[in-house]
């Protein structure tokens, strides 16, 4: 079952697996309190929330980790993202209202793209996790094998031709219409019915 979570300028998704539950993306740091009443409006607790996945690590989709991680919540970290855990630090750190704290990625579950549908299976989540590239380096897109895809920040497919040399973008979109999506869920859109 999907929550989407509207509280800041950044959809966040609650995936309920039938083992643990997933959090996708966040919202920008200082959003706490209006995340704090999205949860408490859809019955969700944050004991509820045992991972937190960032599509990629852009400060509006990443603000809230390190205070969920004080609550015990688990950031699943893909191999390919560990080098991006600090773009946003010094996005954040020119405010000093946010007090933003530094993700602490010692504390991550580092796992490799490829283990990701063992790792997911284990949760009681069937699909997989993908790289997609073409909008950061550290860009992953979430496949459910309910048809159900979880996509950040990539570019819609319909703007594939607004382009210029998109050939990673339209490679992104193959690797995710290969998995078969019948719903794709924007960081910032509303989500498309395929």
């Amino acid at each position: 079952m999907v929550t989407k979570l509207k509280y800041g300028n950044t959809n966040t998704f609650y995936i309920r697996g039938t083992a643990a539950n997933l959090l996708v993306d966040t919202d920008y740091a200082g959003t706490l309190p209006a995340f704090y009443r999205a949860i408490k409006e859809n019955n969700i607790k944050i004991c509820d929330i045992d991972y937190v996945l960032a599509t990629h690590y852009h400060p509006d989709h990443i603000g809230l980790v390190s205070e969920l991680m004080k609550h015990g919540v688990k950031l699943l970290l893909m191999d390919i993202q560990c080098p991006y855990v600090h773009f946003a630090d010094a996005i954040f750190s020119k405010d000093k209202r946010l007090h933003y704290e530094p993700i602490d990625s010692c504390k991550a579950i580092i796992i490799p793209v490829e283990e990701s549908r063992d790792f997911l299976q284990k949760m009681g989540i069937s699909g997989e996790i993908i790289v997609t590239d073409s909008h950061s380096e550290d860009s992953v897109s979430l496949i459910l094998d309910s048809g159900e895809c979880f996509v950040g920040d990539l570019e819609p497919i319909e703007y594939i031709e607004a382009y210029e040399h998109n050939e990673k973008l339209v490679n992104d979109w193959k690797l995710v219409m290969n998995c078969c999506p019948q719903i794709i869920n924007y960081a910032h859109a509303n989500k498309k019915i395929l």
